[in-house]
């Protein structure tokens, strides 16, 4: 497996001197990869720091007992749907742990989203909260959203019932090549309007191939190196968007 990532604080964010929100971790295991990204509330002062716990619970937890490759459909979802349930309530005993056990301040002050992916191919394992997203990429270089962002103001994993409104979910896909896993920031480079690919606007956003194409080969070719994914996220073209930028990809090797 070939692991890499990078992340880019957002013009806006220098601009103020607010510092970076987002967080990433990964976790190369082989023939697996957990993946695992966060975006803070840009609202909350301390988020940044619920970011990097809620990637660390995420990879912590999905390391274990994962399932085999032949396991049944039924043994994925369940064991996924549990691992979920153990994230937030492993963020949660972390963030009381940071505020004091008092709970005088609220959780919300380290409010941020969570996206994790364990790669096994030919199974991938999706958990989400919140607004990032996932793309799967196939040997027949075709690039799938999966797991599109949501309309609408984001839920946090300090939000009441965030166990209950995680999502959670798996895919089978025997020709997988790459999972990559985004903050929101990055939509706007990563992401086409459906316009693009002339379809109508229900259709919603479609991946950009050329991003995601581009990114696989660079990867490959040069063994999982993410300066140039980083340099990407730091171009004139992802200025547009005032927010952090955070990119994490785990290719197949031999795909």
């Amino acid at each position: 497996m070939i692991v890499a990532g990078a992340s880019v604080q957002g013009t806006a964010h220098l601009a103020t001197g607010q510092g970076c929100q987002d967080a990433f971790k990964a976790v190369d295991l082989g023939d697996t990869a957990v993946l695992a990204v966060s975006d803070g509330a840009g609202s909350r002062d301390r988020s940044a720091l619920g970011a990097h716990i809620a990637v660390d619970a995420a990879c912590r937890l999905l390391t274990q007992d994962i399932p085999d490759a032949g396991a049944a459909p039924e043994a994925w979802t369940a064991w996924i749907a549990g691992r979920g349930k153990r994230v937030v309530e492993e963020y949660l005993r972390a963030v009381t742990g940071v505020l004091g056990a008092s709970g005088a301040e609220d959780p919300g002050a380290l409010a941020a989203t969570l996206t994790a992916a364990v790669v096994h191919p030919p199974w991938v394992a999706f958990l989400s909260l919140g607004d990032c997203f996932g793309t799967l990429l196939t040997r027949d270089d075709r690039c799938h959203l999966v797991l599109p962002p949501p309309t609408g103001p984001p839920p946090f994993l300090s939000s009441p019932g965030a166990a209950l409104r995680l999502r959670s979910f798996v895919v089978w896909e025997p020709e997988l090549d790459a999972v990559v896993l985004a903050t929101d920031g990055c939509a706007a480079l990563t992401l086409d309007h459906p316009s693009v690919h002339h379809l109508p606007p229900e259709a919603g956003p479609l991946p950009a191939g050329g991003f995601f194409l581009g990114l696989a080969a660079t990867l490959r070719e040069n063994h999982g190196d993410a300066e140039p994914l980083r340099r990407r996220l730091a171009g004139p073209e992802a200025g547009r968007t005032g927010d952090d930028l955070t990119v994490l990809c785990a290719l197949v090797e031999g795909g």
